[in-house]
């Protein structure tokens, strides 16, 4: 059953530099992670409740892969530069 991370930036980035160190570690070290973008960062309307500044959602085959690829060492490292850049929500749900 497919499993999907969404990440909910909540403001603005604040430190633009840090962005670009996760941006480029995440484009340096994609891995073989099965993981699929659904949405990374498009336009969006906010139908409800307060709008957040950006979402990506990832899709990977199970809840176990999603976990791998979120608990791996490149994951982790480059994490530190996603919370020194911006304030996000991280939540895995399962699909249907």
């Amino acid at each position: 059953m497919a499993a999907y991370i969404i990440f909910i930036r909540e403001g603005e980035v604040f430190n633009p530099a840090e962005m670009q160190k996760y941006q480029q570690s995440n484009r340096d070290k994609p891995g073989d992670y099965k993981l699929k973008p659904l949405a990374v960062y498009g336009d969006m309307e906010t139908l409800e409740g307060p709008a957040p500044d950006g979402i990506v959602i990832l899709e990977f085959p199970n809840t176990d892969d999603a976990k791998t690829w979120y608990y791996s060492e490149d994951y982790q490292t480059a994490m530190v530069h996603r919370k020194n850049a911006a304030d996000y929500r991280v939540i895995l749900v399962k699909g249907l």
